[in-house]
């Protein structure tokens, strides 16, 4: 379960666990000096969690892509916005990835410089202000968003305050620049990549919570059978939810198909066939489980026309529990009980007795 994976928060907060983790690195080399690299600093952690914020609205449902997702910005080099660059680059490589995000997200560095003109102050707004512009201009405002909206915002000001319109002008330009930047990366990614076949497959199932015990089984005997022949690992919410993870696709899909027929099941009808697999033996006859949860019996009678009519005086003789066979459905009788009778190699049928 890669859910498991998640960031667990000990905070005063509800929220105790955080599925997207976004790690921001700014050596020192980046700019051309030297120092110790370690532990991240305050103004990395800052950073990187302005990048995670512009990232977070856009990001998928649990249900729609149950990972964890932990994403590195390392800068190599700086004179610029090192965290808008970020939330660029986050973009892309999540497309890259494969995360089906509900749009792509760009951001943009906005200063700003004033001065008295004729004994009136003036603005001019600067966009993708430099590393001098940040250290000599008034402010430094971060806008981070899709197209239609913005998702994140960071202003840091010299000034004691900054008239509204300026500070709309400002907002448009960042839109202005953010359409432009997200043209560039459109022509580079414009969608979510396949996912690496290395990766692997995590799916979602919702059930009724009151069908959780039939998935489960009694001592967890339907869900050990289920990840037995499959190989998938599965994992059950207390709301319904079941995360399914496997190496593959067909492994998950598997699995995800004897769930259904547990709890979403359509109910048999006379006349369907299956290829059974015998769970129990008795002087009776054999029980057939059809899919997880949903046995029926074969009696004995029709065991011998599988035999030519025989006399079978130990069932064991004939066959054993784990052997797979070919059945169709006779009878449903008023409680849901299913009567089986064997498909023979001519391809008819016994009739039910």
């Amino acid at each position: 379960n890669m859910l498991k994976m998640e960031q667990q928060l000990d905070t005063l907060n509800p929220e105790n666990h955080k599925r997207y983790m976004h790690n921001y690195n700014f050596p020192p080399y980046s700019t051309g000096e030297t120092g110790r690299v370690g532990t991240p600093k305050r103004r990395e952690i800052g950073h990187g969690a302005l990048a995670e914020r512009a990232l977070i609205p856009v990001l998928p449902s649990r249900e729609e892509f149950p990972y964890a997702i932990r994403q590195v910005s390392e800068a190599l080099g700086s004179n610029g916005s090192t965290s808008m660059g970020s939330v660029c680059a986050s973009t892309l490589a999540l497309y890259n990835a494969g995360v089906p995000l509900r749009a792509p997200v760009a951001g943009i560095a906005m200063g700003l410089i004033s001065d008295t003109v004729d004994g009136k102050v003036e603005y001019v707004a600067l966009t993708d202000i430099l590393g001098a512009e940040d250290a000599f201009g008034d402010m430094d405002f971060k806008v981070a968003g899709t197209k239609d909206f913005v998702t994140a915002l960071q202003l840091d000001t010299k000034l004691d305050g900054i008239p509204a319109s300026v500070l709309a002008g400002a907002l448009h330009q960042a839109k202005e620049a953010r359409l432009a930047i997200l043209d560039v990366m459109n022509e580079a990614i414009d969608g979510p990549d396949e996912m690496s076949p290395f990766a692997p497959r995590i799916i979602s199932v919702k059930i009724p919570v009151d069908q959780i015990g039939a998935v489960i089984g009694p001592k967890g005997k339907i869900i050990n059978q289920i990840q037995e022949e499959t190989g998938a690992d599965i994992s059950i919410e207390d709301d319904g939810t079941i995360y399914i993870g496997a190496v593959d696709g067909p492994s998950a899909e598997a699995a995800r198909a004897q769930i259904n027929a547990i709890a979403n099941p359509q109910m048999p009808e006379v006349g369907e066939r299956y290829l059974g697999t015998v769970v129990k033996l008795a002087a009776f006859g054999a029980f057939i489980s059809l899919m997880p949860g949903k046995d029926g019996l074969l009696h004995v009678s029709q065991i011998r026309k599988m035999h030519g009519g025989k006399r079978i005086e130990n069932l064991e003789e004939v066959m054993k529990v784990g052997d797979k066979i070919q059945v169709e459905i006779g009878e449903i009788d008023p409680k849901g009980k299913l009567s089986l009778v064997p498909v023979l190699e001519d391809g008819t049928t016994g009739s039910p007795e």
